[in-house]
């Protein structure tokens, strides 16, 4: 996260954010976020993937930016700002969660193996059983980059069922990081009505599982495969502050 507001940030091009990103010589990332003043709303989101591209909309990062301009002063309980899909509310929750409304879904596709559909970035969503022993990377990149998907390629999310109807584990595989993420809120959000869809369900909240902590995904179904009122919530936690030189 950099306060990009005041400072100069037009040294950052994809070299030097992936250099950040690494987590063996830089920082250490999944992605990049600067936030930047903004005409209409509080501020503006700028996501950039580990490979240092700008990458879609990122949903945790949605979380994390909202905390980020909470301690930075700009916001206190609610927020509106702007991303690449879009503008994006939040609500900072009594016990530290942040709950992100985020772009309407129009239209979910079935594709044999899986469903396609677009919650700020495109996810491929495929049921699976035994997610724990899954080669995620594997599978991942093999269907990531598969024609039918494009010349931008998909992010692909895993599923299986919990203990309960509505409880479910999601494992993502995510297109930029070209990695397994702990975490992705797009791709949980795709999961969780590609889940509605699969099983015929009436349920409109589910409790997510992923490797990097827990998530909700609330939603409206508005037509056949429309969606609206998509709140992601869960915790958003500061791990550190410092300072970086970035070497010509």
């Amino acid at each position: 996260m950099i306060d990009g507001r005041k400072s100069d940030t037009s040294s950052l091009n994809h070299q030097v954010i992936r250099s950040l990103c690494d987590r063996r010589f830089g920082i250490g990332g999944d992605g990049l976020i600067i936030l930047q003043q903004s005409e209409q709303y509080d501020f503006k989101m700028r996501y950039f993937n580990a490979d240092g591209h700008e990458g879609s909309m990122c949903g945790n990062g949605g979380r994390c930016i909202t905390a980020f301009a909470r301690d930075l002063g700009i916001i206190t309980r609610e927020t509106t700002f702007e991303g690449i899909d879009g503008f994006h509310s939040a609500s900072l929750l009594p016990k530290g969660e942040i709950r992100l409304k985020l772009k309407d879904v129009d239209g979910l596709r079935w594709m044999e193996d899986g469903y396609l559909l677009d919650t700020g970035s495109p996810h491929f969503v495929k049921f699976v059983s035994s997610l724990d022993e899954l080669n995620v990377v594997q599978e991942g990149r093999e269907i990531r980059n598969q024609s039918r998907f494009g010349k931008g390629g998909v992010n692909v999310n895993f599923v299986e069922s919990g203990g309960s109807t509505n409880k479910i584990s999601v494992r993502t595989f995510e297109r930029g990081v070209e990695n397994e993420t702990y975490s992705c809120g797009t791709g949980v959000t795709a999961a969780a009505i590609s889940s509605y869809f699969h099983d015929k369900s009436d349920i409109l909240s589910y409790h997510i599982h992923t490797l990097g902590g827990n998530l909700n995904v609330s939603f409206r179904p508005r037509h056949h495969s429309q969606f609206t009122e998509i709140h992601l919530t869960g915790p958003a936690k500061k791990v550190f502050e410092g300072s970086i030189e970035i070497k010509p």
